[in-house]
């Protein structure tokens, strides 16, 4: 073999080797949120049903803070090859208006790949609060102006703008008292120190069923399979809705074929039963749509969530 046809073929051989490295290496999922709550049991799940489907390890890395946004810029700068991509919630949508700057744009610096699941949430009440219902919580609330509370998880957050959102629309005033996290937002509900609180079905379902909170209204469409005789608070507010929702994202400008491939094993593990069972465990409900699908639907979602976030005067803390 000449020198020539040697150089050739080690230089092909050289490229094999790392387009294989590059094919095996560890996709790494970004998660805005810390260990343990909702957004990483769902980023973990995916992670587990996500990696046999492409033959790769899907490795998830927490990077909390600033309601998601330290992690997206971590994703929105990294190269579109399909190795880094992030696991974000509702608050993806909320920051576009919430935050004045941003150092990404929540659109265009994005490729939207699947919504993976939404997860509605109750409107609880501690049982001393005299109101049995939504519309008795609102008749009491407008005879009360102020005096009733709604303890907040983080500001910001879907939980707080379901708050804001539920005023909105009911013309009512209720005070917010901001926690830095929901489980002691929720032990104060628990303890009486506050009266009212937009919860995760899986915070409160069981001090629901202990008799320990009053449920009022869940905040679906419709009412749940596990709650049948809750009304949705659309009942009593027509329109009303407000549901987390977690979504799947890469980077912007990925190649078509690598889109594809990682929206398509993203629904492919959501279509498990096992992976439907555990949300179904967590009160979360799977979607597992197309990018096609998703895209429009983050965009929906900021315009959404604007007039929200405005009514509300919040700012970032």
């Amino acid at each position: 073999m000449k020198r020539r046809d040697i150089l050739i073929a080690s230089v092909t051989a050289l490229a094999g080797t790392a387009r294989a490295q590059i094919g095996n290496t560890p996709i790494r999922l970004l998660v805005g949120a810390p260990a343990g709550g909702s957004t990483d049991t769902i980023a973990r799940t995916l992670a587990a049903g996500m990696g046999p489907v492409l033959g790769r390890t899907v490795i998830v890395e927490n990077r909390p803070g600033a309601g998601g946004n330290i992690a997206a810029e971590v994703v929105a700068k990294a190269p579109p090859d399909g190795n880094t991509l992030l696991l974000s919630f509702t608050s993806h949508a909320i920051n576009a208006t919430l935050y004045p700057t941003l150092p990404f744009d929540p659109v265009k610096d994005f490729t939207a790949l699947s919504c993976i699941a939404t997860s509605p949430s109750i409107l609880v009440a501690h049982p001393s609060v005299p109101a049995d219902n939504v519309r008795e919580l609102i008749a009491l609330a407008k005879a009360k102006p102020g005096q009733l509370n709604f303890a907040i998880g983080a500001l910001g957050s879907s939980l707080h703008m379901a708050g804001e959102a539920f005023k909105m629309q009911s013309g009512v005033y209720i005070v917010n008292i901001p926690y830095r996290g929901t489980a002691p937002a929720v032990q104060d509900v628990l303890a009486g120190q506050v009266q009212l609180m937009f919860a995760a079905v899986g915070n409160v379902q069981q001090h629901i069923k202990a008799g320990k909170l009053k449920a009022l209204g869940v905040t679906s469409a419709k009412r749940l399979p596990e709650f049948p005789d809750l009304p949705a608070i659309a009942e009593t507010l027509p329109g009303y809705e407000s549901s987390a929702w977690f979504g799947l994202f890469g980077p912007a400008r990925m190649p078509a074929e690598t889109t594809r491939r990682l929206a398509d094993a993203a629904r492919q593990a959501i279509a498990e039963p096992a992976m439907r069972k555990r949300f179904d465990s967590e009160g979360v409900i799977a979607v597992g749509n197309t990018p096609e699908q998703f895209g429009p639907f983050v965009q929906s979602e900021i315009k959404r969530w604007a007039q929200v976030v405005k009514y509300s005067g919040a700012r970032p803390e």
